[in-house]
């Protein structure tokens, strides 16, 4: 397969989402979007065991969660504190390790300190200090990517790139946050050029805070691509993807539901 082949794959394949409603259904999923990974990262040369796979279960019910973890996923991605708070209370039994992905207001920040092992947008100096406090206060560290809005959409959250060195020099002083690298969300767009610029952005802005100052940015991962253009986000580059709806079936809601407008 070529990369343009993979690309329109990977941008084309919503009316191919299949809803898990068993274990084996689940294990069918994963080993589809794991093939897709596998092949994105020959596509470039890469190794797909630098790429993780983050399912993410938004809206989807608790018994379809456990159906997930007994086919495999052990660390999920949720948008909403709320509801992710919810579930990791419900499923403490289960070996689960929890990702916020969402906007995060500064006075959720104590229930993610609660549970959370990772959050994934982080834009805010106010944010970043509720939750080092949040944290310093419950003995907690927490990994953190910062979110960069690539695509320019006032719909999107993140900071504008021009923000970004500015914002990692500030950090530090949360010692409890620990950053991994930087996070998007691409524009959601059926033209793969413009779903490309956004992760090739994201790239160079981590290339360019690893030349500057290395230290600030930890692994320097790139947490970026969804379902619909995951392989794009692989062929930039990604070290995470988040991938929803081709693991768990296609959501009721559309996807302004889950990322509302920055108001």
């Amino acid at each position: 397969m070529d990369q343009d082949t993979g690309d329109a794959e990977a941008l084309n394949h919503d009316e191919r989402y299949s809803t898990a409603t068993t274990v084996e259904d689940f294990r069918i999923n994963l080993a589809e979007v794991n093939r897709r990974i596998e092949s994105a990262a020959v596509r470039v040369g890469r190794d797909a065991a630098e790429v993780e796979l983050l399912p993410v279960s938004k809206t989807v019910p608790q018994e379809r969660i456990r159906q997930a973890v007994a086919a495999g996923c052990h660390k999920l991605g949720e948008n909403k504190v709320q509801e992710a708070f919810r579930k990791s209370g419900e499923m403490a039994d289960l070996d689960i390790d929890w990702a916020v992905i969402g906007h995060l207001q500064s006075n959720k920040a104590r229930d993610v300190a609660k549970f959370a092992s990772e959050f994934q947008a982080l834009d805010r100096l106010k944010v970043a200090a509720a939750l080092d406090r949040r944290l310093q206060a419950a003995g907690r560290s927490l990994d953190v990517y910062v979110q960069v809005n690539t695509s320019a959409e006032e719909s999107k959250f993140g900071m504008p790139p021009e923000e970004l060195p500015g914002f990692l020099r500030e950090l530090p002083q949360f010692s409890a946050l620990k950053v991994q690298g930087l996070m998007t969300l691409a524009i959601f767009s059926s033209d793969i050029a413009r779903v490309r610029t956004c992760f090739q952005r994201l790239r160079t802005l981590r290339d360019q805070a690893q030349d500057t100052n290395p230290e600030l940015i930890g692994r320097g991962s790139l947490s970026m691509g969804m379902s619909g253009d995951y392989e794009v986000a692989i062929e930039e580059g990604a070290n995470c993807v988040r991938v929803g709806q081709a693991i768990f079936g296609k959501r009721a809601l559309p996807d302004s539901y889950y990322w509302p407008e920055n108001s």
